[in-house]
């Protein structure tokens, strides 16, 4: 089995987005998509233009979910030339995707925040590749007996029930 983008619902996206271009930004959004055979990450595209000041953050909801084996793991990253250029950075370090997110109730909308930690104004517009992610499989230890399911979405798994 491989892994496969498609998009949330544009229902998903709108509640997201709640502004009034959302809906054409939501059929204009673009899958990741790898620029050459031997690049290792996924280019996710903005799907609205977007303008970092100094020290400002956003959070991107991309109106993508993935969906991957089970003993998958999805990592995103900002497009190196954008952190090495403007020191773009995300909030969490590294966007951790569990094979289980896309089975979240928010469909497994993937939100990436943001950070210019640079000294000058960023501008990515809409449709330019801003993000990557990069599958990885990974292993687990032999005493290994997790049986819990995910019922929730974003940060959701460190929450007991």
């Amino acid at each position: 089995m491989k892994a496969r983008f498609s998009k949330v619902s544009q229902q998903q996206y709108l509640n997201a987005r709640n502004c009034g271009s959302a809906l054409t930004e939501y059929n204009e959004v673009k899958l990741p998509c790898r620029a050459t055979r031997c690049s290792a990450g996924y280019d996710f595209f903005a799907p609205f233009d977007f303008t970092l000041q100094c020290g400002q953050s956003i959070v991107v909801p991309t109106a993508m979910r993935c969906v991957m084996p089970d003993d998958w793991v999805l990592l995103i990253f900002p497009r190196s030339g954008l952190g090495f250029k403007y020191r773009l950075r995300l909030d969490n370090t590294v966007g951790v995707i569990d094979a289980d997110y896309s089975l979240s109730d928010n469909e497994g909308h993937i939100f990436i925040k943001l950070t210019n930690e640079g000294d000058k104004t960023l501008t990515v517009t809409k449709g330019t590749a801003f993000a990557q992610g990069v599958f990885v499989v990974y292993g687990t230890t032999e005493d290994d007996n997790v049986t819990d399911v995910r019922t929730g979405g974003l940060g959701s798994t460190d929450k007991k029930q």
